[in-house]
């Protein structure tokens, strides 16, 4: 069989799929973006040969990888990267190389997108949150006058919580609306309140169930992401529980043949009309690939198995060989760097040692979901999981006073307060009743002399502008007279000269009536018409 495996290095634990497969005589064929000398030992010895490409994401060379495998070892049977990253990217190449094992290029919609995934999920009889596709705004205010706030904005295609927010009102909705990826395509969901819940396994070619569990989120991923908060999570058991019959469901309605599955659901924490009451479980995302965070690994510690082994199993046989019982809980817990713990992580390894399976450092990529530093761990009950998952998440908090020294300091400082008060009182009594009366005289003392100042000001500016206005009124009255003689001696002058005028042109009128010559000019016209 001839298996080709799709970035193996990363994540780092990923070479656990292809050792086991190589265990049983499997060609497990890595195509990989880093360099040979740089992937691990671990990784170099699960696989039977290695191909190195500038980038993933160019499919030329990714082609050419698979060609050559394809030259050199025969048909290719699978193609896996167990990474949702890559679910495009394998069903392609199946596609190219005629491997009918695994989810084809049309079937990626259902895979990938959730408007798509809610559409199948009601075809199996499940109810969903309600949706819209974010188009405009004008829609979206619309949706949230139906549904009311608050409401979940995602990206249609998305991995993990990542560009996924909670909005609680219209500014909120309107700032994210104008300051959005205008790249990724979106879908605003009706806020579902809960705890998120997984279920998660492998199947064989009919769908059946090989190998399930399922885990409880203590924390939103949502939130961890958007506030950096510490992550944690731990396992439950699914044996006879309402998670694996919806679950069973889920399984069926999807193509899950042969394939590792990773669905998550909300498990309500009060009744929601349209969705169901308290505990009841709504479908949220279904996932094609085997969970992250190192939930394969937390899977094995919880029934001592090995989920790799399981899975390479169902792709050679079809079947599982292992006995399926839990043994154990198991828990995870995220820290974030910043944060200052209670115990440092030197002192959890110490204090907790027996019940630690994983301690890790996080690459900066995957930190962001996972936290930045990892413990996984395990016990026999649930309530010593718990204790160890306080302990690693408790943060120091800032000493305060005791209650009882701050109550008695409040008291002596308020009899303090009260015993000087009077004094006080007193001592600034006289002095500022003294000050005023003194204030007081000080303004009688000023305000007469300025009322003195003020009058006598008064009287020589009245004394100084009277002598003016005398002046000037008698220089009119000089002026006043001569003017008058001589408008009266031009009105005579220009009377006079109108008459004269006036006597001279009737003069002229009665020549003219006398004139034999003008006479005959009035009567008839100087020159006659000439008849046509």
């Amino acid at each position: 069989m001839n298996v080709v495996f799709i970035s193996p290095h990363f994540p780092e634990y990923y070479h656990n799929f292809c050792s086991r497969l190589k265990d049983r005589g499997v060609n497990v064929l890595g195509v990989g973006d880093c360099p040979y000398d740089m992937i691990s030992d671990e990784t170099k010895n699960s696989l039977t040969e290695y191909y190195y490409v500038g980038s993933l994401e160019n499919y030329d060379e990714v082609y050419r990888a698979c060609a050559y495998f394809s030259s050199h070892y025969g048909k290719i049977d699978w193609i896996e990267s167990e990474n949702e990253y890559w679910l495009e990217l394998e069903a392609t190449l199946r596609r190219d190389f005629n491997v009918t094992t695994g989810p084809q290029i049309q079937d990626m919609r259902w895979m990938k997108f959730k408007s798509a995934m809610k559409k199948v999920y009601k075809s199996a009889g499940l109810k969903v949150a309600d949706y819209i596709k974010l188009d405009t705004l004008d829609e979206a205010l619309e949706f949230t006058k139906k549904n009311g706030y608050p409401v979940i904005v995602k990206p249609d295609n998305g991995v993990g919580a990542t560009h996924t927010y909670k909005l609680k009102d219209d500014e909120e909705l309107k700032d994210f609306y104008n300051h959005k990826q205008d790249y990724i395509d979106y879908i605003l969901e009706d806020f579902v309140p809960g705890d998120v819940v997984t279920f998660e396994g492998v199947t064989d070619k009919d769908k059946n169930i090989l190998f399930s569990t399922s885990h409880y989120m203590d924390t939103s991923i949502m939130d961890t992401v958007n506030d950096a908060s510490d992550i944690y999570f731990h396992s439950e058991p699914v044996e006879g529980k309402p998670i694996y019959e919806i679950g069973e469901k889920v399984v069926k309605a999807f193509d899950t043949r042969s394939r590792f599955f990773h669905f998550e659901f909300i498990k309500l924490s009060e009744d929601k009309p349209g969705l169901g009451r308290k505990g009841d479980l709504v479908p949220l995302e279904v996932n094609m690939r085997a969970p992250g965070a190192f939930i394969p690994d937390m899977m094995n510690y919880a029934y001592d198995v090995d989920t790799y082994t399981i899975w390479a199993d169902m792709m050679i046989y079809n079947t599982c060989f292992y006995e399926i019982e839990r043994k154990y809980y198991v828990g995870y817990v995220g820290r974030r760097l910043g944060i200052d713990y209670e115990l440092s992580d030197a002192e959890v390894a110490d204090k907790y040692r027996e019940y630690i399976k994983i301690e890790a450092d996080i690459p900066q990529v995957l930190a962001q979901a996972e936290g930045n530093h990892i413990f996984v761990f395990r016990a026999k009950t649930k309530a010593k999981l718990n204790e160890i998952t306080k302990a690693i998440i408790a943060h120091k908090k800032k000493k305060a006073a005791p209650k009882k020294a701050v109550k008695k300091t409040v008291k002596a400082v308020a009899k303090k307060v009260e015993e000087v008060k009077e004094p006080v009182k007193e001592a600034v009594k006289e002095p500022v009743k003294k000050t005023v009366k003194t204030v007081a005289k000080k303004v009688e003392e000023t305000k007469k002399p300025v009322k003195t100042v003020v009058e006598t000001k008064k009287e020589e500016v009245k004394a100084a502008v009277k002598e003016p206005v005398k002046a000037v009124a008698k220089k009119v009255q000089e002026v006043k007279e001569p003017v008058k003689a001589v408008v009266e001696a031009k009105k005579k002058e220009v009377k006079a000269t109108v008459e004269e005028t006036v006597k001279v042109v009737e003069e002229k009128k009665e020549e003219l009536k006398k004139s034999p010559r003008a006479r005959k000019a009035v009567k008839k016209p100087r020159h006659k018409a000439k008849k046509r």
